[in-house]
């Protein structure tokens, strides 16, 4: 029987991604300077207006000024000397504190990490399809182009094996001048790379700014906020996710911390061939240092008896927010590395390395 599943991305231009980014630079900082930080950082952006607020108790001396221009940079947004900080970044709540620092979970909920052998990275294919043709548009760095783009990848299944893509969607932020027939001949040159680069057939669907014009784009075209694009950080829509973000939070934060943790464990597990594919859960308590659950779901794919990967989990993992920071090194991970083109799937990042 086929069936089509899709998964979209966003690049580094797009508003909530500059606004990750923001949040991503400003942990950074923090941590860079101070390792006890506690950051939870909220932005928005709309024109030239950059709203930044949150809780954080730092020890860190930050030029918030000097951190936006350095994102901006980064994403290629113009007339970066016009943008405007509204500054609303207060301390954290000492009755969170008390938990914390006592090494219990900064607040309570669910956290979900998954891994499939679809792709050699052990993410879904339609999402690392989406993900990388967004990079290599990046990085063929064209003059017609500008930084904010989303993508979208159909792959057609059979009897849940993925057989080809269906549709490949880009819609791309353009110079003025731009001829339309210009623009789809470049991205669609990337698609059919990015496919290849997947050993994947590139007679597909393409459909390239289905609107016909990009032309204001960023800020400028959208509002940006924190935390609205959780799906794509994570798997394509693959798996359930907990509803957490993770950019702007440190890693006493479960949502964040955990999240890495149970995507380590569910590729270790595909890795090492006890199951084709993997989803864990993690439950947590504030204040409360052990997980109040594990739940794993290897959709009937395992090799290996579900009770004995559990028992295995449990006894080589100290799942605690401490245990897990300490694991993954999170006090010296560059957060910024993790914010766009997805926070799994990266080899150099801690929680990918088996």
């Amino acid at each position: 029987m086929k069936q089509f599943f899709t998964s979209e991305q966003v690049s580094c231009g797009h508003p909530d991604k500059i606004c990750d980014q923001i949040a991503d630079a400003i942990l950074d900082e923090c941590l860079r300077q101070d390792k006890s930080s506690r950051v939870a950082v909220e932005v928005m952006i709309k024109n030239y207006d950059v709203i930044i607020s949150g809780e954080v108790t730092t020890k860190a001396e930050l030029n918030l000024y000097e951190i936006l221009d350095r994102v901006l940079t980064y994403v290629g947004v113009d007339n970066k000397d016009k943008y405007v900080i509204t500054n609303l970044l207060d301390k954290q709540s000492q009755d969170i504190a008390m938990g914390v620092d006592t090494g219990g979970a900064g607040d309570q909920g669910i956290m979900f990490g998954y891994a499939c052998n679809e792709t050699k990275e052990l993410m879904p294919l339609a999402w690392s399809i989406a993900n990388k043709a967004l990079i290599n548009l990046k990085e063929l760095n064209s003059p017609l182009l500008k930084a904010d783009s989303k993508s979208q990848v159909t792959i057609e299944y059979e009897n849940n094996i993925p057989k080809r893509i269906d549709t490949f969607l880009i819609s791309t932020q353009h110079d003025e001048e731009a001829i339309n027939e210009e623009i789809k001949e470049t991205v669609k040159s990337i698609m059919i790379k990015t496919a290849k680069e997947y050993n994947m057939n590139t007679d597909f669907k393409v459909l390239v700014n289905p609107t016909g014009r990009f032309v204001i784009g960023g800020s400028h075209g959208d509002a940006g906020v924190t935390g609205r694009k959780i799906i794509a950080d994570t798997y394509g829509g693959y798996a359930h996710h907990g509803g957490g973000a993770f950019s702007g939070k440190d890693p006493s934060k479960v949502d964040r911390s955990a999240a890495y943790m149970a995507r380590k464990m569910a590729k270790e597990i595909v890795a090492k061939n006890m199951a084709d594919k993997c989803e864990i859960q993690l439950s947590y308590a504030i204040g409360v240092k052990e997980p109040i659950s594990i739940f794993i779901n290897c959709f009937d794919t395992n090799k290996v008896d579900i009770n004995v990967i559990e028992k295995n989990i449990k006894e080589k993992y100290d799942l605690s927010p401490k245990g897990i920071i300490e694991y993954l090194d999170l006090l010296n991970t560059e957060y910024s590395k993790t914010t766009v083109y997805g926070h799994f799937g990266k080899e150099h990042l801690p929680w990918e390395k088996i």
